[in-house]
Order: C-alpha cells, then structure tokens, then sequence
C-alpha cells in the first residue's frame, strides 16, 4: 500500500563532540522516505530543493525505490539549510544558523498519481500548509499523520490546533508534548492532545523510548542501548518513516499493529544515529534490521511467576 512523505529535503552541517560533518544532505523527507524504504516499495515523496542539491543523493534516493516525482527543482535558488552544534550528552543542541531559502516559501502540490494513496505522513512543516495537503489526499488515506514543532506551537498556535482535527495520527516529543498540552505529565498531556483531533499519539522520548497512546491504552517501547552514538539528527523523522513505512506494508492499522510499527520505527532510528546525516541508512539491509529489531524484543521480554 502506499505511502506519501511530504516534508523537507535539505543540507545539515553538524558539529559534535565526534567532529563536523562538513555539508550533508538531510532534512524530514529525505530521513522518514529513506526508512520507510525499507519496509514499503510504494514510497512517494513530495519536497523543493534548490538546483545545489546534489544530483548523486537524489540517484541514492531512487535506487532505494523511492519515486521523486513530487520533488520540485527550483533553479537558481538554493536548499535549505541547517547548521547545528550538539553539547557534549547529545541530548541538546545550538542552532547556528537557518536559511530557509526554497522552504520559504513552499506549496506543496500533490501530483495526480499521488492524490489516492492509503497512507500520509506530513514532516515538520507550517501547519496551514499541513492541512493543504490533506486536502489533496482525495478519498481520504487510511491513516494521516503528523510532526510539529515548539516553533509552530510559539506562532501559529490557532493553526495547528485546525490542522490536528484533521490527523489520525501526531508525532512529538515530550517537550513539545508538555508545550502543546500546559501539562507536564505526559498520561494527561496525551489526553489533552488527543480532545484536539488525533486518535492516536506517540511521544518520543529520545534515548528513554516512546510512547504510544489510544483510548485507555498506553504501549511504551523502550530505546535500544547503544555503545555510541555519533549524530541524533534525523532520528524522529527516522523514527516516523519506519513507523509509516511499516504500516503502509501491513496495510493493518489496529493498535496492537502500530506497536509493532513502534518496535521497527525504533529500530530504523537507532541505525541513523552510528554516522553523520544518512550514511548509515544508506547502507542498511532487512537482516539487519531484523536482527536489531529482536534486540528489542529480547530487551523487554520476561515472564512472571504465578
């Protein structure tokens, strides 16, 4: 079944204790479409970049199965671009520099063959242009979801709360949970939340796991141990590609089944993190995969006596 990613295709520059990465390619789309490729064969992106953007990442991209159609060229403009710094427990970061470039002002516009498509993941972008899309997807995907930001929350309050009555589905982190909901424990922000629109909601906690609410029910999936990790950047949207991308293959979206997509979408982060930008994504395979994904099962499985 198949899966739209509408979001950012950039270049990142990230300094961290492990060194600079010099100019990578990065950005929600090309992370989340990357991941999902893993896991989906009907992966559909829809982005801008600049005539910079390297002609190279756009054949890795490809090669991965993913159709670009949706990616807009504009010539003699330039990418978005980020520059980060990560402080030494990784967990935090200074922005350096933001040039918005073509993202500023993007419309996103679905190609006609993209318009009937059962899943739809909308990265990090202004709300109003969120909900634009969403009006595209004619019938209605099977599964809408989301990512937003602080920054969305600080100036376009009013915006985001229209936007989330049209989701299934919204992707955050604690923080941003605690911003959107006024409450710091996350059982109740999550209920907050989700009287705003969304049936479903994941919390991302970085490296203490995610939690995925509906109704009464609460799954956490832990993050898996790791000996080292180089670069966190990508890692969400890494997280939501694989979570999509999963669902997208099963065509299931039950509850039970989205905590399995919560197990691979944890899995597929946890590569991201070992390189600078994609690399490490770019060389991954489903065995893998596989094998890391039992890594976490083995990580929570017990058994209680009586």
């Amino acid at each position: 079944m198949g899966l739209v990613i509408v979001g950012s295709m950039a270049f990142d520059e990230i300094d961290s204790p492990f060194g600079n990465s010099g100019r990578v390619i990065g950005g929600s789309a090309t992370y989340s479409s990357l991941s999902a490729s893993y896991f989906s064969t009907e992966i559909k992106v829809v982005s801008v970049v600049g005539n910079d953007f390297p002609v190279e990442a756009m054949e890795m991209l490809k090669r991965n199965g993913i159709n670009l159609e949706g990616v807009e060229i504009k010539k003699d403009q330039k990418s978005f671009f980020w520059h980060g710094r990560y402080h030494n427990d990784l967990n935090s970061r200074d922005t350096l520099v933001t040039e918005l470039n073509v993202l500023a002002d993007f419309n996103p516009v679905l190609p006609e063959s993209f318009r009937n498509t059962d899943f739809l993941f909308l990265g990090n972008l202004s709300p109003d242009v969120q909900l634009s899309v969403i009006d595209q997807a004619i019938p209605r995907p099977k599964l809408v979801a989301m990512d937003t930001m602080n920054f969305w929350m600080d100036i376009a309050l009013d915006s985001l709360k229209t936007t989330l009555k049209s989701v299934d589905l919204l992707i955050i982190n604690d923080e941003e949970a605690r911003q959107l909901s006024g409450e710091y424990a996350l059982v109740k922000a999550s209920r907050i939340i989700r009287e705003m629109g969304p049936k479903y909601l994941i919390i991302k906690k970085g490296e203490h796991g995610a939690l995925l609410f509906h109704g009464d029910e609460i799954f956490f999936a832990p993050a898996l141990p790791l000996e080292e990790v180089f670069d966190p950047t990508g890692a969400g949207d890494t997280f939501a590609g694989g979570f999509m991308g999963y669902m997208a293959k099963t065509g299931d979206i039950s509850f039970e089944n989205m905590k399995r997509a919560v197990i691979y979408g944890s899995a597929a982060a946890s590569f991201c993190v070992e390189k600078f930008g994609t690399k490490r994504l770019e060389e991954l395979d489903m065995q893998e995969i596989s094998d890391r994904v039992r890594k976490f099962v083995r990580l929570v499985d017990f058994t209680v006596d009586g």
